[in-house]
């Protein structure tokens, strides 16, 4: 946990409730952790989720790996402290979102599994659901959609995740799917399931 350099300041409250916003959303915040190797169908999946689930009328986004590192964590490569670094500020901005009542989706290969568990602690108790999209290393590469294994493998991406850098699988993730097992549909369903079982979705 990083210290906080601001002195002299005070959490301030508003005036609407997280309560009442899940309420109007009909919908409890939460964050969709997908966590897996690169190629595993992490956003694909995450944003057929998000897709299914506006369509059902609920509140949801998606923040994507790449996408933050655009803007929010530009200024972090992916040596280990930078990747501890980059899963520290998602799972703070993470944790805004359920308090604005909405379903807000993580797709990042949040590689250490001590970084995933400091989020879990930062937030309430069924605040994050853990997804592990698990693939085999063989068929991610086949995939390669991003070429980026071919990169990593000609040396031109250092400390990449399952070739030149770590990798540490969830130990109780909430729900795990093999993603060259189930198709995105299928996947997308047994997550939506899992929501409305344990009822986040109103």
């Amino acid at each position: 946990m990083s210290e906080t350099k601001s002195k002299h300041i005070t959490w301030h409250h508003g005036l609407v409730t997280r309560d009442e916003r899940e309420a109007k959303n009909k919908n409890s915040g939460v964050i969709l952790w997908y966590t897996g190797l690169s190629g595993c169908g992490k956003s694909t999946i995450a944003n057929e989720v998000e897709k299914r689930l506006f369509d059902m009328g609920y509140h949801v986004y998606v923040l994507d790996g790449d996408n933050i590192r655009f803007g929010l964590n530009k200024n972090l490569g992916f040596s280990p402290a930078d990747r501890t670094e980059n899963i520290r500020r998602i799972g703070e901005v993470a944790k805004l979102f359920v308090d604005a009542g909405i379903i807000v989706s993580t797709a990042f290969i949040s590689p250490y599994r001590n970084d995933r568990d400091e989020v879990r602690k930062n937030v309430g108790e069924g605040d994050m659901v853990e997804i592990f999209v698990q693939c085999d290393i063989d068929v991610c590469e086949q995939r390669d959609p991003k070429g980026l294994y071919k990169k990593a493998r000609a040396g031109e991406i250092p400390e990449f995740t399952g070739i030149s850098a770590p990798y540490e699988e969830p130990l109780n993730a909430e729900i795990v799917i093999d993603s060259a097992k189930h198709s995105v549909d299928e996947c997308a369903e047994i997550i939506i399931n899992y929501l409305k079982t344990n009822d986040y979705l109103q």
